[in-house]
């Protein structure tokens, strides 16, 4: 089987805000990025083996979000964003720390993966006091250095299994597409790609025959699943993959890590009534707009035509354009604030997407080992989206 090894970029674009606001971006180198990360999320009178551990962890989340075309594949011109409640801390042009600076100059082109696996590990981190999360607390990471732990021990006990990648070689970003289509005959590591993807997005789309070896060679398994996912994703049915089918098969995969932070974040809504909570305009804040937030996200990992949407609480203007997305989309009157039909349309399209895709521990894998995004009940995609009158026995499953 062809080796396949993320490769360190030289540069990286970060946006100066949350996905969808009007910010600029930035690109900056990938070394000088993890400085400013690092300078602006811990402290440098820290142990260095908390330091370190710290250090990985932001090496690999971005190499995720780069490596899985995270932002890209959804249409987006930049890698990774500033905004904490989504990726990593970056203040554009500030200063380093010189301890920090120079554990990054060593670090940079070292990332964390699971055992068996390729992509970097989606290591997510918070400070673990005022904010907690299913990853390493940085804090928490102090405290064991004055332990006596060390860097790898630290990152283990936040992440179980996981393995060090070292000097991965390093190159500019390049779009993941191989430039021409894949098809039986084809042979390689973007083959490899494909077929890695394929197994994955099986998981939860049984359907999809999973293809036994991943060998590089293009043959009639591999050919029948891409054409079982073109057929349930909606694509033309011809057993290639062009680029269409290509950024179908990353936005899907790169979903998988995405609905496992998502089912974190719903564990909040579960005892909540969702019963409709009166009219939401721009302007307010407070837990029903979170409610919304959190419907509009898991909803926009299924279908493209819903954007990204930070979970803050807030209804600003990215909400907003969100709400009139998912207006137009239903077909009613697009007024940008959330009257009852609209509620009502958006959780009959979540409920569904809820109860199978994001409440047991089976098949996706999230970043803390033995926690599992919910695809045990998970059934193929039906075909069609839900609509208003729909019925299914889910529903019921869902307070509200």
């Amino acid at each position: 089987m062809p080796a396949i090894i993320p490769y360190i970029p030289k540069n990286i674009t970060v946006h100066l805000g949350s996905p969808n606001s009007d910010a600029p971006n930035v690109t900056v180198p990938f070394v000088d990025y993890v400085k400013n990360v690092a300078s602006s999320e811990i402290y440098p009178t820290w142990d260095e083996a908390a330091l370190r551990a710290n250090i990985y962890a932001i090496v690999s989340f971005a190499l995720n979000r780069i490596y899985t075309e995270y932002y890209r594949s959804r249409g987006y011109p930049f890698d990774i964003t500033s905004s904490t409640a989504i990726d990593q801390y970056f203040v554009n042009g500030r200063s380093y720390f010189e301890n920090v600076s120079r554990i990054a100059d060593e670090l940079f082109n070292d990332y964390l993966r699971r055992p068996g696996f390729i992509e970097p590990l989606a290591a997510k981190f918070c400070n673990g006091t005022t904010v907690t999360c299913e990853g390493l607390s940085q804090w928490g990471s102090q405290d064991l250095a004055q332990q006596g732990l060390n860097s790898v021990e630290i990152l283990r006990r936040y992440y179980g299994d996981i393995e060090i990648v070292e000097n991965a070689p390093s190159r500019g970003i390049q779009t993941s597409y191989p430039g021409t289509p894949l098809k039986q005959g084809s042979t390689g590591p973007d083959v490899v790609v494909v077929q890695a993807e394929l197994n994955r997005i099986a998981q939860s789309y049984p359907a999809i025959p999973k293809i036994p070896k991943a060998d590089g060679i293009y043959g009639p398994k591999t050919e029948a699943s891409v054409r079982k996912f073109q057929e349930i994703f909606g694509l033309k049915v011809d057993g290639i993959v062009g680029r269409i089918t290509w950024y179908e098969l990353v936005r899907l995969y790169t979903a998988i890590y995405r609905l496992s932070e998502l089912r974190s974040q719903g564990q909040q809504f579960y005892a909540i009534s969702w019963a409709y909570p009166n009219s939401i305009q721009q302007g307010d804040r407070g837990q029903s707009v979170r409610q919304l937030q959190y419907m509009l996200s898991v909803i926009s990992e299924f279908i493209p035509q819903f954007p990204m949407v930070e979970i803050d609480g807030i209804f600003g203007p990215s909400t907003k354009n969100a709400v009139l997305a998912a207006q137009r989309y239903f077909g009613i009157p697009q007024t940008g604030a959330v009257d009852e039909d609209t509620w009502d349309l958006l959780y009959d399209q979540f409920a569904g997407i809820e109860n199978t895709a994001l409440r047991s521990k089976k098949h996706f894998p999230s970043e803390v080992p033995g926690d599992y995004v919910n695809t045990s009940t998970l059934q193929q995609f039906p075909g069609d989206d839900l609509r208003p009158g729909n019925r299914d026995e889910v529903r019921q499953e869902v307070v509200r």
